[in-house]
């Protein structure tokens, strides 16, 4: 059996340690790796969207993360971020790309450091990581779903029906979707974790859970890998607890101060919301119309 290690929602969720103070600090001299950095950010709006109509090249910090930034076997960057991020950047007169692969826990650190000038990953947006970058209006909203035996026998479709049938639900390490389900009345102890999709889903199989909770975007790029027959995914949702959505999106990340380069993103960003440009674009990364967001940056930095 073919196994695929994929990364799965809580890195877009989670934060990194040390990074979340970094930014609240606003600190000079933040230490990352063996360099000193100045994080403070630019000042008067900034010059970056100067400098990189000048230089026409714009580098792009990315983490490998299907379906939001990768670089494929042909060594070609793609993802739903990087088509959407070349279409903006190129209507503000920046032509070439650059990508510079990191892992995910550097995309903040590296972007401080000058690595690159924006972060190209579908990263989610929330208050701690405001604190240290400055995020673009989220392209598109998380939604959840579920992994279940085909047909979905025991007609699972939330939380709260997974507490009230008391079934044995499996998700990924650290994942928000364990708190989501304790939030919804399912003990802890009782959810089993496991690596990846892949893993959830040979769990399922075996018959050793009932459903495997995750977010929808990485469970359509798992089922891409084949060798599951039995195994379906549920509708996407936007989970609740206590009767209150559990709303995330994800962004584009710049440094703090270059507000004039974020805008002038933002501004073509909405353009293609309204115009039905920006679903066009991410579609073929399996993104549907119910993942495009009304959410702004400024609401999910007050989470």
């Amino acid at each position: 059996m073919i196994k695929r290690k994929l990364t799965s929602g809580i890195r877009r969720r989670s934060l990194l340690a040390g990074v979340a103070a970094l930014g609240a600090s606003g600190a000079m001299g933040a230490v990352t790796g063996c360099s000193q950095v100045d994080v403070s950010g630019a000042t008067g709006g900034g010059h970056l969207l100067e400098d990189l109509r000048k230089k026409g090249t714009v580098r792009m910090g990315i983490a490998s993360e299907p379906p939001y930034a990768s670089i494929n076997s042909k060594g070609e960057l793609t993802g739903e971020a990087p088509a959407v991020a070349k279409t903006i950047f190129r209507r503000l007169g920046i032509k070439n790309f650059e990508p510079v692969p990191v892992e995910f826990g550097a995309l903040v650190p590296g972007l401080h450091s000058f690595q690159y000038d924006v972060i190209v990953a579908g990263m989610f947006i929330n208050k701690a990581r405001c604190a240290a970058v400055l995020f673009s209006d989220p392209d598109y909203e998380s939604k959840d779903a579920f992994l279940v035996r085909k047909g979905n026998p025991d007609n699972i479709h939330s939380y709260a029906d997974i507490a009230k049938g008391k079934y044995r639900m499996g998700s990924g390490i650290g994942y928000a979707e364990i708190d989501y389900a304790v939030g919804n009345g399912v003990k802890k102890d009782d959810i089993q974790t496991y690596g990846d999709q892949i893993a959830g889903m040979e769990a399922l199989e075996a018959g050793r859970i009932d459903v495997f909770a995750g977010t929808a975007l990485t469970m359509i790029e798992a089922l891409k890998t084949g060798g599951h027959p039995k195994v379906q995914m549920t509708s996407p949702f936007t989970p609740e607890v206590d009767g209150k959505p559990q709303r995330d999106g994800g962004g584009y990340g710049f440094r703090l101060g270059e507000t004039k380069l974020r805008d002038a993103f933002n501004n073509e960003l909405q353009k293609m919301k309204k115009s039905g440009e920006l679903l066009r674009i991410a579609k073929p990364y399996g993104f549907t119309k119910e993942f495009m967001t009304d959410l702004t940056a400024k609401e999910l930095c007050k989470k």
